[in-house]
């Protein structure tokens, strides 16, 4: 029996004139993320695309667990490639499903009918395979509010397809739909979060990171790094920038007031960054600030840092508490990466007593006494860039 692998997509059917831009870009992101394994023959059609494989050591099952981490993706499935005959469907299903329904106890059959031309409707084609279905597996119930397995007649233009059960998908839009940004990466548990977040809305992602040895240790930033290789599973390949922060953070100590340093920091790291994302057409910048969770992280802290900024600045887990940061990190396998024990340069000269509710005027006069243009200018000459590729 042929079987090829069905790819749906969600939202993007909603996208009306702009659709087939949509469609085109999540059609080469798929096609990267399986060259490696062989050759494939594609084709696409209502919404859906269609996956077959055209060598025999490729593994349907080592196909879908790479596109399960595509975005744009909302279902996909195995199925069985059948004329479109009933009797061919209804012998199909029996033989393809075999495995699948021996160990089930409960089943329902669902039709989808998108040729209109077929002898049979819907209705009447869940009733007659239902009924094929529990007369060659007696042991099966039929349950059509909470089945164990929900078996699939797909009734298309060209072809019938039969299936069992869908795998959900990642989701949202496809990976480069929605341009660019630069994800300020801490190597803490939320910035990777905010990143896969905003990758989920079709941005494709650049990272930078500022180091300040000899305060921050090499692990430190091989931590980081590893965080990033982690989060090419779903963001994609990755242009990594490393700036050297130390300088910036000694002239603080030296010539700013305590309570200002940390919202100070994130300013100058701010400013650093948009200079970098400048350069690599990045037109916004991502962090994993979440209300209220930090002294930095308030309302007015914010204010602060954003004054600075002549791009937008994407804080997709604002309203999220930590449980919920720590659910995604856990979900995208980034979490035990992040609480390894390698502090970064946020925790160098921590102030003991912080200022929660920073005025603009008093932190812009701050910064003007530390004098920071030429050590700006010198971070952003001394940053150096990798690339992170997803591992196929």
């Amino acid at each position: 029996m042929k079987e090829i692998i069905l790819v749906k997509y969600g939202e993007m059917a909603l996208k009306g004139q702009n659709k087939g831009t949509f469609e085109d870009i999540l059609f080469k992101n798929i096609k990267y993320r399986l060259k490696s394994m062989g050759k494939f023959s594609y084709s696409r059609a209502q919404s859906t695309i269609y996956i077959e494989p055209m060598e025999e050591n490729i593994l349907p099952d080592e196909v879908i667990d790479r596109l399960k981490k595509v975005f744009g993706i909302a279902t996909l499935c195995k199925a069985c490639v059948c004329e479109k005959d009933f009797s061919d469907v209804s012998a199909k299903a029996i033989e393809y499903l075999r495995e699948t329904l021996e160990d089930a106890k409960s089943f329902k059959v669902e039709a989808k009918r998108a040729d209109k031309t077929f002898p049979m409707k819907s209705p009447e084609i869940c009733s007659e395979l239902g009924g094929i279905l529990a007369e060659n597996y007696p042991h099966l119930t039929v349950d059509v509010h909470n089945p164990e397995i929900t078996v699939i007649a797909d009734i298309r233009d060209t072809n019938a397809y039969v299936y069992a059960d869908k795998i959900r998908g990642a989701g949202g839009l496809p990976l480069g739909s929605s341009g660019k940004a630069m994800l300020l990466l801490s190597g803490g548990i939320d910035s990777p979060v905010a990143g896969y977040m905003m990758a989920k809305r079709g941005i494709h992602i650049s990272a930078i990171h500022f180091v300040s040895p000899p305060y921050t240790s090499d692990r430190a930033l091989l931590k980081v790094e590893e965080l990033c290789q982690k989060m090419t599973d779903y963001c994609g390949d990755i242009r990594f920038y490393c700036v050297p922060f130390t300088k910036i953070q000694e002239q603080l100590k030296l010539r700013c007031p305590e309570e200002y340093f940390t919202i100070l920091m994130r300013r100058l790291m701010m400013i650093i960054a948009q200079e970098i994302a400048k350069k690599d057409d990045n037109v916004a910048l991502i962090t994993g600030e979440s209300v209220g969770q930090v002294a930095s992280q308030t309302m007015q802290a914010m204010v602060c840092t954003d004054a600075v900024c002549h791009i937008p600045v994407f804080r997709p887990c604002i309203g999220l508490d930590k449980t919920e940061i720590i659910e995604i990190a856990r979900k995208i396998d980034t979490f035990d990466i992040s609480v390894q024990p390698y502090e970064d340069c946020c925790t160098v000269f921590t102030p003991r007593h912080p200022k929660i509710r920073p005025q603009l005027e008093q932190i812009e006069k701050a910064q003007e006494k530390g004098n920071f243009a030429e050590l700006i200018q010198e971070a952003v000459d001394g940053t150096e860039m990798k690339v992170f590729r997803v591992n196929l």
